[in-house]
């Protein structure tokens, strides 16, 4: 038994492990913070980006909305415009059917729900290249409502131009006619030196002047007609001769028939004698009427006319005559 004050040193295995444990506890602990400090610096990370991202829908989804504004505005030109005529709307059938094309191209764009930047972009072109064919659109429906206002007023005027001329045309028509008529009325025949002669033609041929009813043969009728604005050419002259009874007689051989008159209707003439005339010269006439009967004692009347007028009248009075006339 040692009975020495100096320290003795023993082996003991339990400060080795100690040691070791510590060790491992502060791997641990290093590691457990290096996996937080990561956890920390991951999170961060996963935020900034979801922010970026929401950045970006939010910026997105403003610029669609930009977009979409725009869009509207354009229809609304568009709209404006909606009142254009059938003459305009057939003049402007091709520009109307490029901006329906470029409208639908457009929609196609803004009614996709996760529309790209790059389509957006697209959509924006797009709608600048409408919006330059609307305000094409919009010249020239300015250009073709003044061109139609032009022509309209043309129209008016050549509309008041074509019934002043068809007021004139009308009084100018009047006037012709009347001037016409006067012309027509003052080319009438005058007829002058009207004379009637009974006449007895006895069995040898010779001719005799008588008054007595019972001993004329024929009446011989003449007259002289002229007018100093005639035309040169032929004209028919009818003769109209009344009996003692007050009624026209007809004689067939004479081509007897009816003729219209300006102022008394219908008439039955006796003879149609054709006359050559000549401006401003005298022209005689004359006409050998045999009734199909015998003369009867009393006023034969003798009436002359052309253009439908009474030119000139001869009475002859026949007698009944004496026993031995």
């Amino acid at each position: 038994m040692s009975t020495s004050n100096f320290p003795i040193a023993t082996t003991d295995g339990s400060a080795p492990r100690k040691n070791y444990k510590n060790a491992i506890i502060a791997a641990l602990a290093v590691a457990l913070v290096g996996v937080g400090g990561y956890a920390i610096v991951d999170k961060n990370k996963t935020v900034e980006v979801i922010h970026q991202q929401e950045t970006t829908i939010a910026k997105v989804s403003d610029e669609k909305s930009d977009i979409q504004k725009n869009f509207d505005g354009s229809l609304a030109r568009l709209d404006s415009m909606g009142t254009l005529n059938t003459s305009l709307t057939s003049k402007l059938k091709d520009e109307t059917t490029e901006i329906a094309k470029t409208k639908n191209q457009i929609r196609t764009i803004l009614n996709k729900k996760n529309a790209t930047a790059a389509e957006l972009a697209k959509a924006k072109g797009l709608i600048t290249e409408l919006n330059g064919k609307i305000t094409g659109m919009e010249q020239e429906v300015a250009r073709l409502t003044q061109e139609n206002q032009s022509l309209t007023a043309d129209k008016v005027t050549l509309t008041a131009d074509k019934e002043k001329l068809t007021t004139d045309l009308t009084a100018t028509t009047v006037m012709k006619q009347d001037l016409e008529k006067k012309v027509d009325i003052a080319s009438t025949l005058n007829a002058s030196n009207i004379a009637i002669t009974a006449i007895n033609v006895k069995k040898n041929g010779k001719e005799k002047i008588t008054t007595t009813a019972k001993r004329v043969s024929k009446l011989m009728i003449s007259f002289d007609v002229n007018n100093r604005i005639i035309q040169s050419g032929m004209t028919d002259v009818y003769v109209v001769v009344i009996g003692p009874d007050g009624k026209p007689i007809s004689v067939d051989k004479s081509g007897s028939g009816t003729f219209t008159t300006r102022n008394d209707g219908d008439k039955t003439f006796t003879a149609k004698l054709p006359v050559d005339l000549e401006t401003s010269k005298k022209k005689n006439v004359e006409f050998a009427f045999v009734p199909g009967a015998a003369f009867q004692k009393g006023s034969y009347i003798i009436q002359i006319y052309q253009n439908g007028f009474k030119i000139g009248e001869g009475t002859r009075e026949l007698k009944k005559g004496g026993l031995f006339s």
